[in-house]
């Protein structure tokens, strides 16, 4: 089954309406999923995949910003956090780097989830491959995943 069909089944178990879709373009960067979706940078919500303390950290975070992982360390009360390797962030997901999508994964991952995606009536997340998302909205992200809302950048 493709990553985009686990996606789709795990929304569909968390009664998610929105539908996960293929686009023609590459939605890897928040930059280019939000040109070919016509919304703000912002609305994006990138699926970042990082170690805390030697475990798989998923953060989703809005394209306009970067995370502070030692801000973010602090604020988890974790002694280190580093980006995830490639091979760490299948490992984790099943899904590759550019499109990795906050569900259907092979496991639950500890997910924190940015404030700054709030402030948008719509996000829109990875679902499993470059060019494949879904339309959300900021508590259906913390719903689905079990995340913590949380500042992320500085």
């Amino acid at each position: 089954m493709s990553a985009v069909h686990n996606v789709q089944d795990a929304l569909d178990d968390a009664g998610v309406e929105g539908r996960a879709r293929t686009l023609p373009q590459s939605t890897r960067t928040a930059a280019e999923a939000a040109e070919a979706l016509g919304c703000e940078v912002g609305a994006i919500a990138n699926s970042l995949v990082f170690v805390a303390d030697d475990a798989p950290l998923l953060v989703l975070t809005s394209g306009a910003h970067r995370v502070d992982v030692e801000a973010l360390a602090a604020r988890l009360g974790r002694g280190r956090i580093r980006r995830a390797k490639p091979d760490e962030v299948r490992a984790a997901t099943g899904q590759v780097i550019g499109g990795v999508s906050p569900v259907g994964h092979p496991a639950p991952l500890e997910t924190v989830v940015d404030e700054a995606l709030r402030q948008y009536s719509r996000v829109w997340a990875a679902a499993g491959t470059p060019n494949a998302v879904f339309p959300t909205t900021f508590d259906e992200l913390v719903r689905i995943t079990k995340g913590t809302p949380m500042r992320v950048d500085g």
